[in-house]
């Protein structure tokens, strides 16, 4: 019987090469059919987390498992044959520049199927309409607004119907209405495809409203996880003060260095 969690990391170490610890004996959970939103201050390992589930950063110790496959063991065939059950929206879409909308949306159709062009034609017609950009079909990226570049990418995402589909900063540089779009089609495409969503964001108002499982990174490790209501609750100072944007608490705005007294020699009495 399938567990109750997609994708589950156990006890996980990263670093990137001889560099500091990222992620730091870390263990999370992706409930199936869930909206899974990673928040949490830049360069925590955000992202790296995506990257682990994708394959493309391996870890050890510690085990990153996708339906109960152990991510890290799996060779060249068994990556691609994992990535085809998953789907990523890049940052800021990572479309084609030289390639339609409806070439973008057709390109995992024809790299990883062999379905003939007329059923892609429909089928990319139908991902298009369901990102409310079907008549959009043959208009080049350059031509598009930066909220139309996301639906394409999110159109593209869940073209091989996708178990997992994974976004980074889906809100970066968006204005509140495109924002707003795009928040209601994650959602709308979470529920009616039956998908396991996972979202990287900074967007805490949009991130609160659209999750039912959040996950709270500081320091290499998950502060806290659990739903949006409880993690607006918690009593952690460090997530107080990220959630509420303070200035002030354990995360410091100060780099750490000399005291102002000493660098600037305040209180130290000149020689006559």
């Amino acid at each position: 019987m399938p567990s109750d969690n997609l994708v589950e990391f156990h006890d996980l170490t990263f670093r990137y090469g001889d560099g500091p610890v990222i992620l730091d004996r870390i263990s999370l959970r992706l409930p199936r059919g869930k909206v899974t939103v990673i928040i949490g201050a830049s360069g925590g390992g955000k992202t790296t987390i995506l990257r682990l589930i994708g394959g493309q950063n391996k870890s050890r110790p510690g085990q990153v498992l996708f339906d109960g496959q152990d991510v890290g063991s799996l060779d060249r065939d068994g990556i691609y044959a994992m990535r085809r059950r998953m789907g990523m929206l890049f940052q800021f879409g990572a479309l084609f520049t030289d390639q339609s909308v409806f070439d973008n949306v057709a390109f995992p159709l024809r790299e990883h199927t062999g379905l003939s062009e007329a059923m892609i034609r429909d089928i990319v017609l139908m991902k298009l309409h369901a990102v409310g950009l079907r008549g959009a079909r043959d208009l080049m990226p350059s031509e598009l607004s930066g909220g139309m570049i996301r639906r394409v990418a999110l159109a593209r995402a869940i073209a091989l119907d996708p178990e997992l589909i994974m976004y980074d900063e889906p809100f970066s540089g968006l204005d509140p209405i495109s924002l707003g779009t795009a928040a209601r089609l994650i959602r709308q495409l979470n529920d009616t495809l039956g998908l396991t969503t996972l979202m990287v964001s900074h967007e805490l108002e949009a991130t609160f409203n659209l999750a039912d499982h959040i996950i709270v990174l500081a320091n290499g490790k998950v502060a806290q996880e659990g739903t949006p209501a409880e993690i607006q609750a918690s009593p952690d100072p460090l997530i107080q003060q990220y959630v509420s944007a303070s200035p002030d608490g354990p995360v410091r705005f100060h780099y750490p260095g000399p005291s102002v007294a000493d660098d600037f020699g305040l209180g130290r009495k000149e020689s006559a």
